[in-house]
This record gives structure tokens, C-alpha cells and sequence, in this order.
């Protein structure tokens, strides 16, 4: 009788673990489109820059962003935790200090890594801090 019960339990494990057609995957690549530059213009020293980038899914699979690296006077506040479904956009979220940075013109990058393919894409805050 264990023996019929340990069986039915591993069948019922088995199957209430596997998702259903619109869970992402392992090995589901997709495409996404984001304007890789926010051109804050000319900002003032001290100012904060709070720069918005949309991403649109434009695969066939959910888009899982996974992780956004920024630079070192960079901060990302948000971006979307749950997957982007095909067609849908998300927004990321990131704020220079020009407090941390030099006058002049400034490039900051924000490394987004995703289910695509290359897995990583660059996307930069640029802008010129002015006295």
C-alpha cells in the first residue's frame, strides 16, 4: 500500500510542477527593442538625472530581464521583475547624481542582461553637466 502511495505522490509532484504554455522556459530566447541612449541634454552640477528606458518584447517568448548592472554614479530604481510577454512593454528606471560626476560631457552605462541573445545589452545615460 506505501509502495502505491509513494508512487502516486511523485506522479502527482511531477506533473503539478510543469507550467503551462505561457510560462517561460529555460532556452526560450526572444528579442527586445530599447532606445540605447537617454540624452538628458545640458544639466546642471548637483542635478539628478532621471533617465527612462522602455522595453518592448518583440519575440515570441516571455522576456525575462534577469539583472541591470549600473555604473558606479549610476542607480536603477526599477525595472520590470515579472516577464514581459511578447508584444507588451516594461519600464527601467536609473538616476545619475552629477554630484559623483566630472563637468562636462558624461557617459554612463546600464548593462541589462535578459533571455536573449547576445544575453547582455548596453544602454547609456548621456548628457553634459555644466556649472
Amino acid at each position: 500500500m506505501f509502495k502505491y502511495f509513494g508512487i502516486l505522490f511523485l506522479a502527482s509532484l511531477l506533473f503539478s510542477c510543469t507550467g503551462g504554455e505561457d510560462s517561460a522556459k529555460i532556452g526560450q530566447y526572444t528579442t527586445f527593442s530599447i532606445d540605447k541612449v537617454y540624452d538628458a541634454g545640458k544639466v546642471a552640477k548637483g542635478e539628478l538625472i532621471q533617465a527612462t528606458f522602455e522595453v518592448k518584447n518583440t519575440g515570441t517568448y516571455p522576456l525575462i530581464i534577469a539583472d541591470v548592472q549600473e555604473s558606479c554614479t549610476c542607480t536603477v530604481s526599477d525595472y520590470p521583475q515579472d516577464p514581459i510577454e511578447p508584444g507588451e512593454t516594461g519600464t527601467i528606471k536609473a538616476t545619475v547624481n552629477t554630484d559623483e560626476t566630472n563637468r562636462g560631457n558624461i557617459k554612463k552605462p546600464i548593462e541589462i542582461t535578459a533571455n536573449t541573445r547576445p544575453s547582455t545589452t548596453e544602454v547609456n545615460i548621456i548628457a553634459q553637466v555644466i556649472d
